[in-house]
């Protein structure tokens, strides 16, 4: 009886996890972020990369050059409301984002933040 729960835990060990695992959420994160972290992956990790580690398509957001003193907050509703032109990197111009509320804005930037916090940007 124990022999058959032991091959069926093996072959899940063994079985690589699907793009799908990829996009669940970090067990690390905190359940108040929870919600930033579907809107970010949702909205965001198509160029900035899941967990913020950036893509060819776009910067990643654990860079010093995204701390606070350098990029507030304000920068980043800015650039998701309007768009920017690229000047730190060479990924392009980014554009708005439509149909991210500036609530959604919100609970993004804060789960960028702890990221951040996180990686010892800030």
């Amino acid at each position: 009886m124990l022999l058959p729960a032991a091959m069926a835990l093996a072959l899940f060990v063994a079985v690589p996890l699907s793009a799908d695992a990829a996009d669940a959420p970090d067990a690390n994160v905190p359940t108040a972020l929870a919600k930033g972290q579907a809107l970010f992956n949702t909205n965001c990790s198509v160029c900035h990369g899941v967990g913020a580690r950036g893509t060819k398509q776009g910067p990643p957001f654990l860079d010093k050059i995204y701390e606070p003193n350098h990029h507030a907050d304000s920068a980043f509703y800015r650039a998701a409301e309007m768009g920017v032109r690229a000047h730190h990197w060479r990924f392009g111009d980014m554009p708005k984002i439509p149909g991210v509320t500036r609530d959604d804005l919100t609970q993004i930037i804060a789960y960028i933040r702890w990221l951040q916090k996180q990686a010892g940007i800030f």
